[in-house]
């Protein structure tokens, strides 16, 4: 029988090192899906030819948060909802098929928190073709895209109030702009403009008049106040996006409208991911961390640790209990005598342990024959003051409890034994 198979101390199958290892390597992997949960990173590629201020495409916006910040500006990614009621200067970037009414909670939401930059997109974006020279693969980068057909956006004519635009699509052949004492042109002919409005104040025209860019108050809910804060709408984003950004003029022009929407050249400046499908939940870390969660994490944390301190510390190695049923004749013997017993069947065993106690005597005899006869001639002559075999198995076979069983046995078992003194 081999040492494991009794009770007693065993050595695990992973050392105290490899354990403490695993559970430190789960410990921060669980930390880190907590993290990236939080701020919304679950896989999906960031620069992925849309517009936003995280796509190196030429819709994209990530040139201007690069211009920004050489430019000395505190410039910041953000991808929770929260961030859309930063008092910093906040740029969002809305998708082709957003909802106008909540674009609208959002902006009068921001009345008397920040100033807001609202950019329209315009391009409809293309994966380039499989089919590129190798030359010209070669020098494409990740992100990159080829630009579609232009639109004008529904949502923007049906913002609510004096947010709301009579916007369209022309055509300009040398397509011009003039703003902030300055002018150029555009990067394409085809140009989004809306018709002059004297709610809004023209920040950047085209040759024609027509507003590329222009700022108003915010309106609450009650109309707009003295002290409300100022929304910037890039109508035609060829201004500001990456595309535009080639000429030195129009990134001058960027930097400018950037500067007036957020009161100065150093107002923080925010750029919304959360329109665009990056949106997050609060760090489920610091929720962890607040009250009225703080007292649970607090009780957490302390019976991991008395939960990892017994562990590690116990005395010895874990206890090796042995199989249920042991191995071995006498087992085997105990395990059956267990199961009649059990069964109720105890008389059943009268008949076989005569028989096997007349082949014992009649071997001690030195017979060669085992029946009743012969046995009690022989012990007659061995034993003549002792009860004959016969008497003594007959009372075996009559006996119907287990106390008459077992005296009838001993009675046997005892013949036995004055044979082999």
């Amino acid at each position: 029988m081999s040492a494991a198979a009794g009770s007693g101390r065993g050595s695990g199958p992973f050392g105290r090192g490899a354990v403490l290892g695993m559970v430190l390597i789960g410990f921060v992997a669980f930390v880190a899906m907590l993290y990236f949960l939080s701020i919304g990173d679950t896989g999906r590629r960031d620069n992925d030819g849309a517009a936003h201020a995280a796509s190196n495409a030429l819709n994209g916006y990530s040139g201007l948060a690069k211009l920004l910040e050489a430019n000395g500006y505190e410039v910041s990614r953000s991808r929770l909802q929260s961030g859309l009621d930063t008092p910093d200067l906040l740029v969002i970037t809305p998708p082709p098929y957003f909802e106008a009414e909540e674009l609208t909670d959002i902006l009068r939401r921001r009345a008397y928190v920040g100033p807001t930059m609202v950019i329209v997109p315009k391009w409809l974006a293309l994966g380039l073709p499989q089919d590129l020279p190798e030359e010209v693969r070669a020098k494409v980068k990740d992100g990159w895209v080829q630009l579609g057909d232009a639109y004008v956006p529904e949502w923007l004519g049906e913002l609510e109030g004096r947010y709301a635009f009579s916007a369209e699509l022309t055509t300009d052949e040398t397509p011009t702009w003039a703003g902030f004492g300055n002018g150029g042109t555009l990067p394409h002919p085809r140009v989004i403009g809306a018709n002059p409005d004297t709610d809004h104040t023209a920040l950047v025209v085209d040759g024609a008049a027509r507003r590329l860019a222009v700022s108003l108050p915010v309106e609450d809910e009650m109309g707009y106040g003295d002290d409300t804060e100022w929304v910037t709408f890039v109508l035609e984003p060829d201004l500001v996006n990456n595309y535009g950004l080639a000429d030195k003029e129009r990134a001058a022009l960027a930097l400018k409208l950037v500067e007036d929407a957020g009161y100065g050249d150093s107002y923080p400046v925010t750029f919304d991911l959360t329109l665009n499908g990056f949106g997050g939940s609060i760090n489920l870390l610091t929720l962890a961390f607040r009250p009225p969660f703080l007292a649970a994490t607090l009780c957490l944390i302390l019976a991991i640790l008395i939960v990892g301190w017994r562990a590690f510390q116990r005395f010895g190695p874990p206890v090796a209990h042995g199989p249920a049923i042991a191995f071995g004749k006498s087992r085997l013997v105990r395990n059956g005598a267990a199961l009649i017993v059990r069964a109720g069947r105890l008389r059943l065993l009268a008949e076989p342990y005569a028989a096997l106690s007349a082949r014992r005597l009649a071997e001690a005899l030195g017979l060669t024959r085992h029946d009743p006869e012969a046995i009690d001639k022989a012990l007659a002559v061995r034993l003549p003051n002792d009860e004959p075999y016969s008497r003594r198995a007959a009372r075996l076979r009559d006996a119907r409890t287990p106390m008459e069983i077992l005296r009838a046995a001993q009675a046997l078992k005892e013949l036995e034994g004055k044979l082999h003194r």
